[in-house]
């Protein structure tokens, strides 16, 4: 919905936009116009997918391998089977052809069998080649299905997974999973399972052929090919899957670190660090290099070995059946065969040599895969929760403790009361916990003991759905995804119409911003890259007003505002907080004041708790907090004018 502003659910296209801008069709040339108007009008429909999402992974998600992944579509499979199955005998049937060709045609001097020998071969090739095709398309759309499932199961699971597992992992190796350790996969399924069975059929087919026609020369033949090709394919073995799963770890800490500066580019810009982050960059890829030519050494000598091993036993073969076709044992035709037959056997050898790095490449993409969904996600529904009804507000904390690491907790037996339409203010020093305090409300994460209530109602026993609902949450650092105004304004609401959208862009005082942008079509790009701070903390905040919660959470909301705009949002804070329950992380003491209570958090306990009238008279920490925000702001009085009552905490 959000990668793309193309084909929203409203407003102008671009051509649209352009006629109206007194463009020619926005400056681009005719003939590439039509070109794209033939595209569109011969891309298929594509609805709305159904979506089928549960918070609860089943066995599937929690035990995965390719085997359980593969067992819903096994008919299918069966059905790729038969088609190798007959693709491999019709092109084994080529020697036997040549085989009569030579014996009962040739040698025999009869050209009716010759040329009856010539033409079935050729009938061999063409259905083998028609078989091949559907084959590959069969097996290709089937491929695509099940890459398409396997990415959104993926997707879905992280989607599962609570706060501390996106906090834990980097997003690069989030990346690695959904990409290139998938196409791995695809490329084992489209390019290795099937062709893994139309080799290993005809290294059986032709292992029975070669029996059949001299039981000691084909004892001969394995003897010579099959030890010294089992020996080095357990040495290739061993050494490529430590090897690949390497090459797998480089990979995510490749796309981990390209994440992580292109998302940092701004601060390496500012700072003049371009130099040091290719340097580092460049030292991630010397290594995920290194990984692949590890690899690739372990396969240049399996490689060759293999064919080396097939070239002696070709001669070995030679050797003996030429003997034995001096001594009249076989025929010339026969031996004529088995030398096809031979090559015939070597080249799956050297087909499932490639087929092995495949495998092993996916392998390890399985493996990372199974890692993955083997992580339980640790915010989840109690087996039997109840949703949550319309709540009034009250938020209780009963001897709550809490730690992102289980040997540090971050808050220690916090007990606090919120009164339903109340509205608190949480202040402190920069890691004392006012953060934590706002995502346990919001069930971001789960006390490590005592419990977190609303209305009396254990938030790990209601539905997550219900509560977040009813819960708006304002971060520090506002997120805009890629997209038009009317889908990160509507995000949380949907169904939202546009008065509704409008009300709340006029309720924060940013609905100039967003006329200049286009109105609620307007592009927003990535995080909202091209407007300033300011403006997303507004957008952010109107698309926290549409859902209408009942309890808001403000997480420093105002912190990246000027004067100007923190007054517009206080205004419209009254408004909404009318009746609501309002939990403010306070970066100001100018926000904190107008709040009915306050509470002072330190070291993760409660340390003051009162009215501001109530704190500043106590002498404590609050206090003295104010004391220095007042002394500040009246000596910035008389230069600053109206910042006076702008003091930070």
């Amino acid at each position: 919905m959000f990668n793309s502003p193309v084909g929203m659910r409203s407003g102008p296209s671009a051509v649209q936009a352009a006629a109206a801008a007194g463009l020619p069709h926005a400056e681009v040339p005719g003939d590439l116009r039509n070109r794209v108007e033939q595209v569109l009008l011969d891309e298929p429909e594509h609805p709305e997918p159904t979506v089928a999402w549960s918070r609860e992974a089943d066995e599937s998600d929690r035990q995965f391998g390719l085997r359980r992944f593969l067992r819903p579509h096994r008919y299918r499979l069966a059905a790729a089977f038969a088609l190798v199955a007959v693709e491999t005998v019709a092109i084994q049937l080529g020697p036997v052809l040549t085989q009569i060709g030579v014996d009962d045609g040739i040698l025999a001097g009869n050209r009716g069998i010759l040329a009856a020998a010539a033409l079935a071969y050729a009938g061999l090739l063409v259905i083998a080649a028609a078989l091949g095709a559907v084959r590959t398309a069969f097996t290709g759309r089937l491929g695509e299905r099940l890459m398409e499932r396997l990415r959104i199961r993926t997707f879905a699971h992280m989607q599962r997974q609570g706060m501390d597992f996106h906090t834990d992992e980097k997003a690069g190796v989030l990346l690695t999973r959904m990409t290139s350790d998938i196409e791995a996969l695809s490329v084992l399924f489209q390019e290795g399972i099937v062709n893994f069975a139309v080799q290993a059929l005809t290294l059986v087919v032709i292992t029975g052929l070669l029996f059949s026609y001299d039981p000691l020369l084909a004892i001969v033949t394995l003897v010579a090919a099959v030890p010294p090709t089992v020996a080095a394919s357990m040495w290739f073995r061993r050494r490529a899957a430590a090897d690949y799963r390497t090459v797998r770890d480089r990979i995510g800490e490749l796309l981990g670190n390209l994440s992580e500066s292109l998302a940092g580019i701004r601060v390496i810009a500012a700072h003049d660090r371009r130099d040091a982050s290719v340097a580092e960059h460049r030292d991630v890829v010397v290594r995920h290099r290194d990984a692949n030519l590890r690899a690739s050494r372990a396969n240049s000598l399996y490689g060759p070995g293999s064919e080396a091993i097939g070239i002696g036993t070709q001669a070995v073969l030679l050797g003996v059946g030429g003997a034995m076709t001096a001594s009249g044992r076989i025929t010339v035709g026969e031996l004529a065969a088995y030398l096809l037959f031979l090559t015939a056997f070597f080249a799956p050898v050297q087909a499932l040599v490639q087929l092995y790095n495949a495998y092993q490449q996916g392998g390890a993409a399985i493996a990372k895969l199974r890692e993955l969904f083997a992580t339980e996600p640790t915010v989840v529904e109690r087996p039997g929760a109840a949703d949550l009804a319309p709540i009034q507000g009250e938020i209780v904390f009963d001897r709550v403790s809490f730690g992102y690491r289980a040997d540090r907790e971050v808050l220690h037996e916090v007990s606090l009361q919120v009164a339903a339409g109340e509205t608190l203010a949480v202040v402190g020093e920069t890691g004392s916990g006012k953060t934590t305090l706002a995502r346990l409300i919001a069930r971001l994460y789960d006390p490590t003991s005592g419990a977190v209530l609303i209305d009396g109602h254990d938030l790990r026993d209601v539905t997550i759905t219900s509560l977040r609902s009813q819960i708006g949450v304002v971060p520090q650092e506002p997120f805009l995804f890629a997209g038009t105004v009317r889908d990160n304004v509507g995000f949380a609401r949907p169904e939202a119409n546009d008065d509704q959208l409008h009300e709340a862009l006029r309720a924060v005082g940013v609905d100039d911003v967003v006329d200049r942008l286009g109105g609620l079509d307007g592009i927003i790009h990535e995080r909202g890259s091209t407007i300033s701070a300011g403006e997303r903390q507004l957008l952010a905040l109107a698309r926290t007003f549409v859902s209408q919660p009942r309890v808001l959470v403000l997480d420093e909301a105002t912190s990246n505002l000027d004067l100007r705009s923190e007054f517009q949002i206080e205004l419209a804070l009254d408004v909404l907080l009318s009746g609501r329950t309002a939990v403010v992380i306070a970066h100001r003491l100018a926000t904190a004041r107008r709040a009915d209570r306050i509470v002072v958090v330190d070291g993760g306990r409660i340390a003051e708790l009162g009215t501001h009238s109530e704190l500043v008279a106590a002498g404590g920490r609050y206090a003295t907090m104010f004391a220095m925000w007042q002394s500040h702001s009246e000596g910035a009085r008389p230069d600053t004018g109206p910042e006076r009552d702008g003091g930070v905490l």
